[in-house]
């Protein structure tokens, strides 16, 4: 039965174990209970409210997250210390992507269209799950590289993979033509992130957009730089104050946050705030450590099992993630927060793709970020800007702003790591005694491997894709190079 599950849906996918802007309650739901399928008639709405309620769980990445060191694993770190992960992708389209297919399906078809103006305009609850259907598709991609994307929502069993290059031209145009797409119609119901707000839902794709477009820095500057420029001019606009912060709400009890869920429900304690993170915050008093953390004692990234277990013991106080006053059932997760595209434009102004001030920009994306965990302070922020580490000083600007990116994507793991990955900073060290495979200089991985019932139903497709991905004899590596890596 499809019953509403925080974490769920990235269960599902094998990902991980599990003052806010425009935003809906959980508790708004509606009818979460009905199995569309099993209804003689899915429910848009319900459908909606299913695919949204499954993004707070998608934000906390936790495998990405400890590749990119904003965690690190406190008693079993195999996947700190790099073994080969193959998660199942298949969750996502039989899940997520299927609910917003049949989204668009039932406001397209006439024999189901005039029904589905119950919960909305057809333009708009289409505009909706199109702009839905790419952030999911781009989470994909973002992990696996080359995947089944132009006729992997038709079922029809062997299904190729496509170039994520291509993917993510698509993506681009999507988002593109959502956004045009809305009308002056009936508002969406269902909607648990956004409350139907049209302005709202261009603003979250034009600024997907932005973070997409940086994303090819090192690929295709020139095509990033196209895009970013048409997505920061759209209409519509993108996020650029806190009001404008997209966050997951939960309401507590059945339906409790993310990380309350984790560490207070489950009692599970396998994760921490990185060392790595801890000796970056701690010296320039950055303030967001007393957010992010239970204490400002990060966890030695990368340890071997006795040595984690050692490290524990001597320091029992180590930095569960999340403060315990703001780790409640009720904490929102965020999606995509205005500092993370007001740190973007001040990246885009210094590899010249615009005119802004880097300046003014780095310091208010900074100080949105602060302002959005709640530890904003005019003295302290001040002090912090003329820190070593953070002082924007020639040489030095590009480093300093894309590590403040990789800051900002917290708690998001995918998103750090794909700054990392694109930009090969911060320069990270990866877990001791770890040595690069044969045929490749990385230690880290740079992708994730294909899970092995895709080879098995999917052979001749998978096994086609695996050889691109072949690193010293190894088929479908997780150091194969995806299209935007930073060679």
């Amino acid at each position: 039965m499809k019953l509403i599950k925080l974490t769920s849906m990235v269960l599902t996918a094998g990902l991980i174990i599990s003052g806010f802007g425009c935003t809906k309650k959980i508790d708004e739901f509606g009818d979460i209970n009905v199995n569309p399928g099993i209804v003689a008639e899915a429910n848009t709405a319900a459908l909606l409210t299913n695919v949204l309620s499954g993004m707070g769980g998608e934000a906390w990445q936790v495998n990405p997250g400890l590749y990119a060191q904003l965690y690190s694993e406190t008693q079993y770190t195999e996947n700190s210390r790099y073994q080969r992960l193959q998660p199942d992708f298949g969750g996502y389209y039989s899940g997520v992507l299927y609910d917003l297919v049949n989204i668009i399906k039932l406001n397209t078809d006439p024999e189901t269209a005039a029904k589905a103006l119950a919960n909305g305009s057809n333009a708009n609850q289409i505009a909706t799950a199109r702009i839905l259907k790419a952030w999911w598709f781009l989470r994909v991609t973002d992990l696996w590289g080359d995947i089944p994307y132009f006729q992997a929502l038709n079922f029809n069993g062997q299904i190729p993979y496509d170039k994520q290059q291509d993917i993510y031209t698509d993506l681009f145009k999507e988002l593109k033509a959502a956004i045009a797409q809305f009308d002056g119609g009936a508002t969406v119901k269902g909607d648990i992130l956004l409350d139907g707000n049209i302005t709202a839902w261009k603003k979250f794709a034009n600024s997907l957009r932005m973070i997409m477009a940086l994303r090819l820095s090192s690929v295709d500057a020139v095509k990033g730089k196209t895009e970013f420029l048409d997505a920061m001019g759209a209409s519509g606009g993108y996020l650029s104050t806190n009001a404008d912060d997209i966050q997951l709400v939960y309401p507590g009890g059945n339906y409790s946050s993310v990380f309350y869920t984790y560490y207070n429900l489950t009692l599970r304690s396998d994760y921490a705030i990185s060392k790595t993170v801890s000796d970056f915050m701690n010296p320039s008093g950055d303030r967001r450590i007393n957010a992010w953390g239970s204490s400002t004692v990060g966890f030695t990234y990368g340890l071997e099992r006795n040595d984690a277990i050692a490290f524990a013991s001597a320091n029992p106080n180590w930095a569960r993630i999340m403060n315990p006053s703001i780790r409640t059932a009720t904490q929102p997760m965020p999606i995509i927060t205005s500092s993370q595209i007001t740190l973007a434009r001040a990246e885009a102004a210094q590899r010249g793709w615009t005119a802004e001030s880097v300046t003014n920009l780095y310091k208010a994306g900074i100080e949105q970020n602060w302002r959005l965990w709640g530890v904003y302070d005019a003295t302290a922020i001040n002090a912090y800007m003329l820190y070593s580490s953070v002082a924007l000083t020639a040489g030095t600007e590009l480093t300093k702003i894309i590590t403040q990116r990789w800051l900002a994507a917290f708690p998001d793991g995918l998103e750090a790591w794909n700054i990392t990955r694109s930009t090969g900073l911060p320069v990270l060290t990866p877990a001791p005694g770890t040595v690069a495979p044969a045929g490749t200089s990385k230690i880290i991985p740079i992708r994730m491997g294909i899970s092995q019932s895709h080879f098995d139903l999917n052979t001749t497709n998978t096994n086609a894709v695996a050889d691109l991905y072949k690193i010293g004899g190894e088929k479908d590596s997780q150091y194969g190079k995806m299209w935007w890596v930073k060679p």
